[in-house]
């Protein structure tokens, strides 16, 4: 398998040492601002329908298109 473009490297590599696959690791390393610490985020519960799945668009959750809030809030923190 080749390896995906990665944006945060760094993180990515971390990833890869904690065992995740190079599909999920290059998945959040390519997620805007995944690197960031300080949990400035609001909770998913706060956020739109729309910008969820706009969240899950860029980590690629697939069938995002038909799925509820609450379905688009449990595939982003499992994922």
């Amino acid at each position: 398998m080749d390896r995906p473009s990665i944006k945060n490297e760094d993180q990515y590599d971390a990833l890869r040492e904690k065992g995740y696959s190079q599909e999920k690791a290059a998945r959040i390393a390519n997620t805007p601002d995944a690197g960031k610490k300080g949990g400035k985020a609001s909770p998913y519960e706060k956020w739109t329908k729309n910008e969820l799945y706009e969240q899950a668009k860029n980590v690629e959750i697939e069938g995002r298109s038909k799925m509820t809030k609450q379905e688009l809030i449990h595939a982003l923190r499992n994922n």
